[in-house]
């Protein structure tokens, strides 16, 4: 009786609940989708080209020119040269406020080159240098935003003014950090930017302020066998220091990170080395923790000259703040992400990381396609450093991360720079390229969420004015 009754309930049929459509697009956001769709081949073609030039910091001439290029064809108004840096420049289209910003990345990585392929494999081309970053995908994906928000500007109706700003030498966290000295983002409403990794998320870690220095020993030549005591060894300071330093390492914080080259120690054996020179980064997860580490650091410099009979001269080439997170608009790009989605890899690129992932001994899990939730309160730092933060202390700002290698594959390596020549890795930068855009198209059309984001900077930075860590005056280290 039990059963017939189950029988009889199953057999009547249940009335499913109205499924809610989802509500339609507004039409400037769903005009720049469709523009960034457009454009998919242009920036697949742009990721390639800057993946073939990889070309390093300060010396980006061939990747500057073809950005800024496109860009002027397209009718935006170029200002080169920015900040003393030849490979800067500012692309600008529109006009009054809001005033939204788009930065662009391009540099690539010294010593990482490597073919498009999942093995540890020269490039037929000689090029040594790669995107171990994914800067190619990232330039290629900002100019496809700035494009399409130029372009809805224009079939919208609407008003406002779009900067693409072509930032060079972020691997050493020169490019933004002199061009905001420079006062070249003065008057920015909003900022958006993207970066490669291994996650598809909207950035929730503030990353680590840091230090950029190079120290130089001075010392006195003389024959390294027959009258040693006459020289004072550079390199001998150099190595006090170096010695000093990792003994330093036992007594900071979990959160510092002090890292270094000796980038030039003598050039003979039999030749007491009169000159030799260190390059060090020194980090913390706030500037002011930062700055106390590289007093220290200084004072080991002083105390290896006197201790080598030598003299020393300490250059700070750059430095950084930690990154200011900016909620409303984080949540505002969140929502972007979701609904865009994450890059749809398919089988081919799939199988090329979990064959890397084998190659490097690392679980095959291939790339991942899941979009991370973003967290309540800003994510631990995982260590790393951007001169993005320096744009974000002066206007909000917010930053998305989209997987373009897969699971686990070390960062800044041959890796990586492998997996950014991928003919299908630019579908990152159309994702990426979406996502900026229709966030840019709500700054441009909610003043509340406008305000918001201001307005939850300026508390955040109440009673700390923008300081450059650099000095007033200093050039960029051109090569």
């Amino acid at each position: 009786m039990r059963l017939a009754s189950i029988l009889i309930l199953a057999a009547v049929p249940v009335s499913a609940a109205p499924v809610k459509p989802k509500p339609a697009l507004p039409k400037a956001k769903a005009a720049a989708l469709a523009e960034v769709d457009a454009m998919a081949p242009e920036i697949a073609r742009m990721a390639a080209e800057l993946w073939t030039h990889s070309e390093t910091a300060l010396k980006e001439g061939r990747s500057s020119a073809l950005l800024a290029g496109i860009l002027e064809k397209e009718g935006f108004t170029l200002e080169r040269g920015v900040a003393g840096m030849p490979t800067a420049f500012v692309a600008t289209f529109g006009t009054g406020r809001p005033v939204i910003g788009v930065l662009a990345e391009f540099d690539a990585l010294p010593g990482i080159g490597n073919a498009a392929v999942p093995r540890l494999e020269p490039r037929q081309d000689g090029v040594k240098d790669g995107h171990g970053c994914g800067h190619n995908l990232f330039g290629a994906g900002s100019l496809g935003a700035g494009i399409a928000l130029k372009r809805v500007l224009l079939s919208q109706g609407l008003r406002g003014t779009i900067k693409v700003f072509g930032t060079p030498a972020e691997e050493t966290l020169v490019g933004k950090t002199y061009m905001a000295r420079d006062g070249v983002f003065d008057g920015l409403d909003a900022a958006l930017d993207w970066h490669p990794g291994t996650e598809n998320k909207v950035s929730n870690d503030t990353g680590q302020a840091n230090n950029n220095f190079t120290v130089e020993f001075f010392g006195k030549a003389a024959h390294g066998a027959f009258d040693p005591w006459n020289g004072r060894s550079a390199l001998d300071a150099v190595e006090a220091m170096t010695h000093a330093v990792n003994m330093m390492r036992e007594h900071v914080p979990p959160s510092a990170r002090v890292h270094y080259v000796v980038s030039s120690g003598g050039d003979v054996p039999n030749v007491v080395p009169a000159y030799a020179r260190a390059w060090f980064f020194v980090r913390d997860s706030d500037r002011a923790s930062t700055e106390q580490h590289y007093e220290w650091l200084l004072q080991i410099a002083a105390a290896a000259a006197q201790a080598t009979q030598t003299t020393h001269k300490v250059t700070l080439t750059t430095g950084v703040h930690e990154y200011q997170l900016n909620r409303p608009l984080q949540e505002a790009m969140k929502r972007n992400l979701d609904l865009v989605g994450a890059p749809a890899w398919g089988e081919e690129e799939q199988r090329f990381a979990r064959e890397m992932q084998a190659f490097l001994k690392r679980p095959e899990k291939g790339i991942s396609t899941v979009i991370e939730p973003l967290a309540a309160e800003p994510e631990p730092v995982e260590g790393g450093s951007t001169d993005a933060a320096e744009v974000s202390y002066l206007t909000p700002t917010a930053c998305l991360n989209l997987a373009t290698a897969g699971i686990g594959l070390p960062w800044h390596s041959w890796s990586a720079a492998a997996s950014h020549g991928l003919p299908g890795a630019s579908k990152a930068s159309v994702v990426a390229a979406k996502v900026m855009a229709a966030t840019g198209v709500d700054l441009l059309t909610d003043p509340a969420l406008l305000s918001s984001a201001q307005a939850f900077l300026k508390k955040k930075t109440e009673g700390r004015p923008y300081r450059s860590p650099i000095p007033e005056g200093q050039k960029p280290p051109l090569p």
